[in-house]
């Protein structure tokens, strides 16, 4: 009897506890990932008619050819044969490219993971002609401006994340009545995606360059034989003596929030949150460490000149503190940077140098020109208002700028006269 009291007593009680349990069912919006298989992803490098530009990133330059980054999408293709009438030729759909490097006729793209080189050698039939896989960290497509929706769980097995749909999800969630009730959602990784460049130049004269030129917003540059690539933290460099086939030979942590890289006279200079990083290429295969010239926490792209090295800090979103200036660095001993001046601007981006005349783009503020005779007193010589200006590539006299608001190219050979001689608007091929 007193067994089946007990027994009793426990069923009782396991009904009456489950009685106490209540489901509930959480429904929120969120970003859900849109992905592309891996076959597809090695098959999508494509060539396609020119199209607008909506979103400009990095700009390029080699030989007659500008290169500017559609952001995350490819690269348009431009004809700068005349300056005064660029003409877009192509443009080649890239998933998840950022930067460029062009050596020869082989142009080097990042694709998300992935680096990828082109044949452009015949500009109206470019091909892909090798591949490395899965060699830059994996990220993600950020998500549109002024959506704060979490992101929803990642499954890397999918394939390659490529953008995002919003969509209502469900959570079945059992709770105790008598208990407060707390809905713990996943932990939703935030995507972050910044675009920034690199640069390299060539000065002979020469019709023909062997290594293009990139703006100073790069994350991309060639020495030699070499292609040096950076990530938030890291330098990766590739031999890339056979072209085709990229040998990555180095692969070294160099600090955190690296953003740019800079290449001058066998250095690397790279922009940093915290400062310039200068690493040397005595040994093309296997870089190493110079110094350090730290400042307060901001954005910052870096060019050099001569015994000089100008860097731009722009305060606010990410970048940090609230100083915006162009700071002016002496290099001439460069195990010891030292600075020398500071000058106010508002929002800076992007900068050049030749010969000594400066560009800079002050964002919102437009592009100003220093004459750097004397790099401790710049004197303006002009100021363009009315652009919106990101990021600049001078050579021999010609200034090409990309802003927000479209590409624009300068004549400088006389700076005491600098005149516009073309404009492309975004949302328009300029025909």
């Amino acid at each position: 009897m007193k067994t089946l009291k007990n027994l009793l007593f426990t069923g009782i009680a396991v009904v009456l506890f489950s009685s106490c349990q209540e489901k509930i069912v959480d429904r929120y919006l969120v970003n859900v990932p849109v992905y592309m298989d891996r076959h597809e992803f090695k098959n999508a490098v494509k060539v396609t008619g020119s199209q607008d530009i909506v979103q400009p990133g990095k700009i390029y330059f080699k030989d007659h050819y500008i290169f500017i980054n559609e952001s995350l999408k490819g690269i348009h293709v431009i004809d700068n044969s005349n300056p005064s009438a660029p003409a877009f030729l192509s443009f080649i759909s890239i998933p998840g490219n950022v930067d460029m490097a062009i050596k020869d006729s082989i142009l080097f793209a990042d694709s998300y993971i992935d680096l990828v080189a082109l044949d452009i050698s015949d500009i109206h039939s470019i091909k892909e002609v090798g591949r490395v896989d899965s060699i830059f960290p994996y990220s993600l497509p950020p998500l549109l401006e002024n959506n704060q929706l979490p992101i929803g769980q990642v499954d890397l097995n999918k394939g390659i994340v490529v953008g995002w749909e919003v969509k209502e999800v469900e959570e079945k969630i059992e709770t105790q009545q008598d208990d407060l009730i707390f809905l713990e959602r996943a932990n939703w990784a935030l995507a972050d995606a910044a675009v920034n460049s690199k640069i390299s130049y060539n000065t002979n004269g020469s019709s023909s360059m062997s290594v293009g030129i990139a703006g100073s917003m790069a994350r991309f540059t060639i020495y030699d034989n070499f292609l040096y690539t950076i990530d938030q933290y890291k330098l990766k460099a590739f031999d890339i003596d056979e072209l085709t086939s990229p040998l990555l030979v180095y692969d070294e942590y160099i600090g955190w929030n690296v953003e740019t890289v800079f290449q001058y006279n066998k250095k690397l200079f790279f922009g940093t949150q915290t400062g310039m990083i200068i690493y040397d290429l005595a040994n093309p295969a296997s870089p190493s460490y110079v110094s350090t010239y730290n400042h307060v926490r901001s954005c910052d792209p870096v060019v050099v000149e001569d015994n000089f090295a100008y860097v731009t800090l722009r305060a606010g979103n990410l970048c940090g503190e609230s100083t915006s200036q162009l700071d002016v660095i002496n290099v001439s001993n460069i195990q010891n940077p030292k600075w020398e001046q500071s000058y106010p601007m508002e929002e800076p981006y992007g900068l050049g140098i030749d010969n000594k005349t400066l560009f800079v783009c002050d964002g919102s503020a437009g592009l100003k020109v220093f004459d750097a005779e004397n790099p401790k007193d710049l004197v303006k010589i002009a100021w363009f208002k009315e652009v919106n200006a990101f990021d600049v590539i001078p050579f021999n006299g010609l200034l090409m700028m990309i802003g927000s608001d479209g590409l624009y190219q300068y004549d400088y050979t006389g700076t005491d006269s600098i005149s516009q001689l073309s404009y492309i608007p975004i949302h328009s091929q300029g025909k």
